[in-house]
């Protein structure tokens, strides 16, 4: 220690030689203080609406496109694609493609059911008018009234649209900015270049391919049940009842599979593995009680409820309505199965990708346990079948036309 004696009258003083003041930590005062409890809650509860309202909006289109011929495959593909998604390992937020887009679509269209009331109020009050005085004054005020009611409409779903289309630009018009660009052509320009965008975001030909592949290759495994269409097509007779035995014996043995078939097709994006069943039955080895309870809610709990839905059919017009339903039962069924291939490949990755089987007594145990049960689950979704042959407004169809595994429609005519 260095000491400095200064010729003053004050005392010496000595300090070390290497001190220097302390450090002063900088702190960033832009920082955000972490969000509380209520503003965490409530940014739960929006997360919450607007995830169920993307998956409501979802359904809806899925049915409405399910409705139409031809065209329905790309529902077909879509629900497919969500059961391969989960089956390639994607989390279950990740596995439910263009959920933005879906809410965007539903934010328009209830935008314009909406805007159309005011119009639908003035046009019957137009025909009330008509019909009390007709060739009165007031019925042309109601038309002119509903003209003027249409055009504000479209301009304020358009103006809603060139910014953005979220929420906040339907609910708040912007004023100010409405008065500066609203009566712009420019700020309309971009439209059709966006709508164009984003209908190719949709992917539309993706699902329809793939559900053009995954309906064929389903069709060549029902072909036992085209066997029991046949033997019952001009009534039954003893060869046709064993024949249809047979045939119904070889579609149970099908149905086994087939629903975790189409998973790893739709996994491996290849026909081919439509049709790996040794792949399949390995898998099995693997996690054998969540493939059962995807079986059961693939095969009974939710698509059985459905064939009372097939009874009669609907006009034209409405014919959309009960496929709703089927969209809605049928997704969860195929996020089960691809629950459970995911699962069982999972554990597959432990057993060099299912080279070795595992070999504790508890899986085996489960293993023969799910076998024993399999038969009793397939014999149920059967039996309902066999019942709606009878039941369903398709008749023989039924047997082919399984919304459990192929298109999720009530009949086939579609729209």
């Amino acid at each position: 220690m260095d000491c400095q004696t200064r010729e003053t009258d004050l005392p010496s003083t000595c300090l070390p030689a290497t001190t220097s003041p302390p450090a002063i930590e900088a702190v960033d005062f832009s920082a955000k203080p972490p969000p509380g409890v209520i503003r965490r809650f409530a940014g739960w509860i929006s997360w919450g609406i607007s995830g169920t309202f993307a998956i409501l909006s979802m359904i809806v289109c899925l049915a409405f496109v399910a409705a139409i011929p031809i065209v329905q495959l790309i529902t077909f593909g879509y629900l497919l694609e969500v059961a391969g998604g989960l089956a390639r390992g994607n989390k279950l937020r990740d596995s439910l493609p263009h959920l933005e887009a879906f809410r965007k679509i539903g934010l328009i269209v209830g935008a314009v059911v909406i805007g159309a009331i005011p119009v639908q109020v003035l046009v019957h009050l137009e025909s009330v008018a008509a019909l009390i005085d007709p060739g009165s004054n007031q019925a042309g005020r109601m038309r002119v009234f509903a003209f003027i009611a249409a055009g504000l409409a479209m301009f304020y779903l358009l103006w809603a649209l060139a910014r953005g289309g979220r929420l906040i630009d339907f609910v708040w018009p912007q004023p100010l900015g409405m008065l500066r660009r609203a009566w712009r052509p420019s700020t309309y320009s971009k439209l059709p270049d966006r709508l164009w965008s984003f209908t190719r975001s949709l992917q539309l030909p993706k699902y329809f391919y793939l559900g053009l592949r995954g309906a064929i290759g389903t069709l060549l495994w029902l072909i036992p049940a085209m066997i029991i269409i046949a033997a019952n097509r001009n009534g039954k007779t003893g060869l046709a009842g064993l024949v249809g035995f047979v045939a119904a014996f070889a579609l149970g043995v099908v149905l086994m599979y087939l629903p975790m078939l189409q998973a790893h097709f739709a996994s491996e994006n290849r026909i081919r593995a439509l049709f790996q069943v040794k792949r399949i039955r390995r898998l099995f080895c693997y996690a054998p009680w969540a493939w059962f309870g995807a079986m059961v809610l693939s095969l009974v709990l939710f698509p059985i409820p459905l064939y009372l839905l097939k009874i009669e059919a609907l006009p034209r017009e409405v014919a959309w309505l009960p496929t709703l339903v089927f969209v809605a039962f049928i997704l969860p069924a195929r996020l089960s199965a691809g629950l459970a291939l995911r699962r069982a490949k999972r554990i597959a990755g432990q057993y060099d990708d299912g080279a070795i089987k595992p070999d504790t007594w508890t899986n085996f145990l489960s293993r023969w346990l799910v076998r024993l049960m399999m038969p009793l689950v397939v014999g149920i979704y059967l039996a309902f079948v066999t019942l709606s042959q009878y039941t369903s407004w398709d008749g023989l169809q039924t047997w082919v036309q399984q919304h459990a595994i192929l298109v999720p429609i009530p009949f086939i005519n579609g729209v």
